[in-house]
């Protein structure tokens, strides 16, 4: 039982799966560059926003003729603004495995009331996505954030699908590799992988996206922070910078200093790699005990960003008080800050893994679990 603390402790203890760690050394010194003061529509504002944009094509792979916006209230904005936009031209599968597609679903079902079938997995697993019907537009995560499972691969979306696919990636773009020719629409916000700070959402267009809304008008008056197109035609200027409201030129700063940190480890590949190797320190802890675990059970699930773990003694009475106390004895002795799972998953802990935590901090903060673990454990067994 490990109930004498460990010598050594993570340098920065910020596991929050969101906002997320800022990139290893950061300063607010690094924006001293930033266009404060100054229009975004000024020359200055324009070359920032359209460098965030260039250097998120760069860094990401996406190809030429897809289209790269930044829209307001991050993830969610990008992703409602998308789905107001174009969902109702024909019937929806919508698809959730964790809170925040299951938010989507309600989008769909309560407010656009669009025709809709509902597919629904628990959480730590997935749903079966060769089974869906592609010809329909399918709604859905890449990487369940509170949930802890992951998209394995695109390989179940057809490359003829007459329907549009509509992807969340928050949580995935920067630390995963996402297919491009099967994805429609992409939506993430900066303030996940690369711990950009928060309010902005990146919006990505592939062709066919562009071509439904061009093509088809909602039935549904849209307010004016979700129009994509003027006279019947895509909004192009929403594109190279020209903002639909106005942005914070401040946290497109950050965005552009971590885009330059990302192209210091390797960019995508360099990013994915440190993002695994974090996971894997987790998934090697949990390996060797046999009181705490993985909540995806599937290992081509796993997500290597938001790595969901839960308590497998059954002697714990109450999961969610327990998960707790350790949460807040970890907070207490500054090692491990922002770890408790969502508050609509499984009770448990939540290590966020992604590109801009450093793996000798994962190793340091988990004998700090260990620690922590059995030392509320102890407590328990007194009282009882």
């Amino acid at each position: 039982m490990a109930l004498t603390k460990p010598g050594t402790r993570p340098e920065n203890p910020r596991f929050s799966s969101g906002p997320c760690a800022k990139i290893p050394g950061f300063s607010l010194d690094m924006l001293s560059d930033a266009a404060l003061g100054r229009s975004h529509r000024a020359k200055v504002g324009k070359d920032k926003l359209k460098a965030a944009i260039d250097g998120t094509r760069e860094i990401l792979g996406v190809p030429d003729d897809y289209r790269i916006g930044i829209v307001p209230a991050s993830d969610t904005g990008a992703y409602e603004m998308a789905m107001w936009t174009m969902l109702g031209e024909r019937p929806a599968e919508m698809v959730a495995w964790e809170s925040f597609g299951a938010g989507w679903v309600t989008d769909a079902v309560k407010q656009l009331k669009i025709e809709h079938t509902v597919h629904t997995a628990e959480y730590g697993e997935i749903v079966d996505m060769a089974s869906l019907d592609y010809d329909r537009d399918v709604c859905f995560t890449w990487n369940g954030t509170t949930s802890g499972v992951r998209m394995p691969s695109g390989e179940a979306i057809p490359a003829d699908r007459a329907g549009l696919t509509l992807c969340d990636a928050t949580s995935a773009a920067f630390a995963q590799d996402l297919p491009w020719d099967k994805l429609d629409v992409t939506t993430f916000s900066w303030q996940k992988v690369l711990g950009g700070e928060a309010a902005h959402g990146i919006l990505i267009l592939s062709p066919r996206a562009v071509e439904r809304l061009e093509s088809y008008t909602p039935p549904w008056p849209l307010p004016k922070i979700f129009r994509l197109t003027k006279g019947g035609k895509l909004n192009e200027g929403i594109f190279i910078g020209e903002t639909i409201n106005t942005p914070s030129m401040l946290a497109v700063e950050d965005y552009l200093v971590a885009l330059d940190w990302a192209r210091s480890v390797g960019g995508l590949k360099g990013l994915m790699a440190r993002a695994d190797a974090n996971a894997q320190a987790v998934w090697d802890f949990c390996e060797s005990r046999d009181w705490i675990d993985n909540l995806a059970q599937d290992r081509a699930t796993r997500s290597n960003t938001s790595v969901c773990l839960k308590f497998t003694d059954g002697a714990i009475s109450d999961p969610a008080a327990f998960a707790k106390s350790v949460q807040k004895r970890l907070e207490a002795e500054g090692v491990a800050l922002d770890v408790g799972s969502y508050r609509d998953a499984p009770a448990g802990l939540r290590i966020w893994c992604g590109g801009t935590v450093e793996t000798s901090d994962i190793e340091a903060m988990l004998p700090w679990l260990e620690w922590a673990y059995h030392t509320e454990y102890a407590a328990l067994s007194e009282a009882a």
